[in-house]
Formats: structure tokens, sequence, C-alpha cells
């Protein structure tokens, strides 16, 4: 295995990676930038193998969905990318599959860390799970501590208030 192909810094593999209809995706002209090819030669790949790119695989933005991300970056870039058309937006398993359609060197070790990388967001996802729900358990903690706490205010002012209300008793004895 040639390690000197898979030189792509996490960081740019990570900022590839959006956000989109509550799935983490991949766009195809990042997807092309990464496996060294054009972004017309990997879009023909995927058509002439559609089979292979089922909708929870891969799916081309909507329209608003495709202005609401042109509008996140640059629009200079986008001219300058020649962003015209909606990309195709390919999820993980959509990512795995294109290693399938594109054989290179450089594709296949880019891909690979691409996998990589995604495992490992799935993983601090699941790290962060984790310390959610025991985040929430100790809020609940703190919450019911919070209601006993006021309830023991409460019954103190009570007592205060009935102290305060007993009227004084007539004296018992002999009247000077």
């Amino acid at each position: 295995m040639n390690n000197k192909l898979s030189v792509i810094p996490d960081d740019i593999v990570i900022s590839k990676i959006y956000f989109i209809r509550n799935q983490k995706v991949m766009l195809d002209r990042d997807l092309a930038a990464l496996y060294g090819v054009e972004t017309k030669r990997l879009k023909e790949q995927v058509k002439r193998n559609l089979d292979r790119f089922p909708e929870d695989f891969m799916f081309e933005l909507t329209n608003m969905e495709f202005e609401n991300w042109r509008s996140q970056i640059e629009m200079s870039n986008a001219v300058k990318m020649g962003l015209r058309y909606a990309p195709m937006a390919f999820t993980e398993h959509g990512v795995l599959m294109l290693s399938s359609v594109l054989n290179s060197g450089k594709a296949i070790q880019a891909n690979i860390q691409i996998m990589r990388i995604f495992t490992k967001t799935r993983q601090l996802l699941s790290d962060n799970s984790d310390l959610r729900i025991e985040f929430e358990i100790m809020k609940k903690k703190i919450e019911n501590q919070g209601k006993n706490i006021e309830l023991v205010f409460q019954y103190v002012d009570e007592l205060m208030e009935k102290k305060e209300i007993i009227p004084e008793r007539e004296k018992i004895g002999y009247k000077k």
C-alpha cells in the first residue's frame, strides 16, 4: 500500500462534509477534487452505474438546497468552481460505493481516508451521545434537589407564618 498517495490533511476532508437532509454528505465536486478526477468524469461513472447508487447513497440537491448551500460559500468561489448545476450529494455509503466505480490509486487512497474520517466522526457523535445522556441524568438529579430545597423552604415559610398567626392566649391566673 502506497501511503504517499494519502497525504490529504484530515481537516480538509472534514471541511468537505456537509449536513444536508439530516445526514452527513460529500458533494461531487469535492470528491472529484480529492480523488484527482474531473467532476464531469465522476458524474459519468455514477450515471453509468446508477443501479449502485440508490437515493440513500446519492441524491441531487433540490434547487432550494442548492441555493442555501451556494449562499454559504463565497459567491466568487462558486463562480470560479462553475457551480451552475445542483451537485450530487453522496452519503457515507455512496462514498464507499464510489470506490467500486473509480479505480485509480489516488481515488482508492482518498476513499480509504474519507471512510476513516466518517468512522471517526460517527464515534465522536456516539461519545457525545453518551455524555449527553449522563448530563441529562445529572440535570434531572439537580432539578429534583432544587425542588426538594424549595419544598423545605416552603415548609419553613409555612411554619413561620403559623407562628405569627397564633394569637396570644389569655393568661390564666391572678390579675394584678
